[in-house]
């Protein structure tokens, strides 16, 4: 996901905004802002995933520990 946001955004940065009409600025400065957030949902997911495995290893082990 993160290589689709990357590549947007710099096809978003190649249009030349001085051609666009005050409609078009506006809808591309949202375009923008939604894809910033996106690529902040997208690191958020990333640390919530490690933060899951995190979790899943140590109740992997306190499971084996109890068994022993």
């Amino acid at each position: 996901m993160a290589d689709t946001i990357a590549e947007t955004v710099d096809l978003l940065y190649t249009i030349d905004q001085e051609k666009l009409s005050t409609d078009q600025q506006i809808a591309l400065g949202a375009a923008l802002a939604t894809l910033a957030q996106a690529e902040r949902l997208d690191q958020i997911n990333d640390r919530l995933s490690t933060i899951q495995q995190l979790l899943t290893n140590w109740a992997h082990r306190s499971t084996a520990d109890g068994v022993r």
